[in-house]
């Protein structure tokens, strides 16, 4: 099921109510669903090499926790992270402004133009330590088995 935006999500406490959090594609709702924006934001960097390292550590470990305390929304919110934290600094490693288009002047819905890419090594590399994290996120066997449970209590379509 896709992600739902429409939900109250400054008043809404997803620890209290899973049934609510619905999983979507890649990062949807990272930066929305609470208590656990706030619990994992702060750790969240990737400028250099060494701080996306300490930060993708203490993020996966946040992700160990919440999944030793079986709590799903929390450990896929710290995937979140981890895979944010991979596209953001590859997209800085690609684009150094960040924007990967062209900013349209009109402001048309037609094909954007993508900026030339001008690779940034540092940020290239932030990115592969975050890549290595998430992936062993996203594949690790409790959180899988976590995932197919909540989808099928929570998720019927």
């Amino acid at each position: 099921m896709a992600f739902d935006y429409s939900l109250d999500f400054k008043n809404i406490d997803f620890r209290q109510h899973p049934e609510l959090y619905l999983v979507g594609k890649g990062e949807q709702g990272v930066l929305l669903v609470e208590p656990y924006k706030s619990e994992i934001l702060p750790y969240w960097r990737f400028k250099t090499p060494e701080i996306a390292r300490e930060s993708s550590q203490k993020i996966y470990e946040m992700f160990i926790d919440y999944l030793e305390q079986d709590d799903f929304i929390g450990a896929d919110m710290a995937r979140k992270f981890l895979q944010m934290g991979y596209t953001r600094s590859r997209r800085y490693a690609n684009h150094k402004s960040g924007r990967k288009y062209q900013p349209d002047a009109n402001n048309s819905h037609d094909k954007k133009e993508i900026l030339p890419y001008d690779v940034d090594p540092i940020k290239a590399e932030s990115a592969a330590i975050f890549k290595t994290k998430w992936i062993a996120a996203k594949t690790n066997d409790k959180y899988l088995q976590l995932l197919a449970k909540h989808k099928q209590m929570y998720e019927k379509d």
